[in-house]
């Protein structure tokens, strides 16, 4: 019974964990890919002036 016990609660430890990873990992995913277009239109805009190369 102990041990049924001991293995129910790592698993929901482990589902708790990889719920907050996850949120984590979305957030930054969200950020990284407001930078990425931020990066796409500053170079298109530098190319387009002729400042670019």
């Amino acid at each position: 019974m102990k041990n049924t016990l001991v293995t129910v609660l790592a698993i929901i430890g482990g589902l708790v964990v990889l719920g907050l990873v996850l949120k984590v990992t979305f957030k930054l995913l969200g950020l990284l890919i407001l930078i990425g277009v931020g990066l796409v239109i500053y170079f298109a805009v530098q190319s387009a002036t002729g400042k670019g190369r």
